[in-house]
């Protein structure tokens, strides 16, 4: 694909949970399919007709086994914030359909237990997962997300704490 095919291709839209521990450390996870070091939030597809919020409490779910029961909704980003793709993995990634994603993020705390937690699902996306602060998140997702990692922590900033 050229630049300019990609640069005309619309932005996938997105879903993203920050998932908060009594500690204030946030849930990571290792992505299942990348080798090296790549550890990030829950955060997937809106499905058609699905609202956003539920379109979070459904990834949240299938990535980390957690029931809606098991979170409190805190807030949301008041806007889509987006990412693109590096262009040489747009065909490879959404069947070239997508330049990147626009998400909205939503911010959640965790009322239940560890031990809740399950990434074993159907189709698992982390093989491994932990609480980590926030700038310790940023330092370790992919290069072409930690920009708007940046975004999400700042939008959240007040109530990090």
């Amino acid at each position: 694909m050229t630049e300019a095919e990609i640069l005309a291709l619309p932005y996938r839209p997105c879903v993203g949970v920050v998932l908060l521990n009594p500690a204030g450390l946030v849930f990571a996870g290792q992505r299942i399919d990348n080798p090296t070091p790549a550890w990030q939030m829950p955060q997937g597809g809106i499905d058609d007709g699905e609202s956003p919020e539920a379109a979070a409490l459904r990834e949240l779910g299938e990535e980390t086994g957690l029931a809606p029961a098991s979170v409190e909704i805190l807030g949301r980003t008041p806007e889509w914030l987006t990412y693109d793709l590096p262009h040489e993995i747009v065909p490879r990634i959404w069947k070239g359909r997508f330049r990147g994603q626009k998400q909205l993020w939503f911010l959640m705390r965790f009322l239940g237990q560890d031990a809740e937690i399950d990434i074993a699902s159907k189709h698992p996306e982390f093989s491994e997962w932990t609480w980590m602060a926030p700038e310790a998140i940023v330092e370790s997702i992919v290069p072409f997300k930690r920009e708007i990692y940046v975004s999400v922590f700042e939008a959240f900033r007040d109530r990090l704490g």
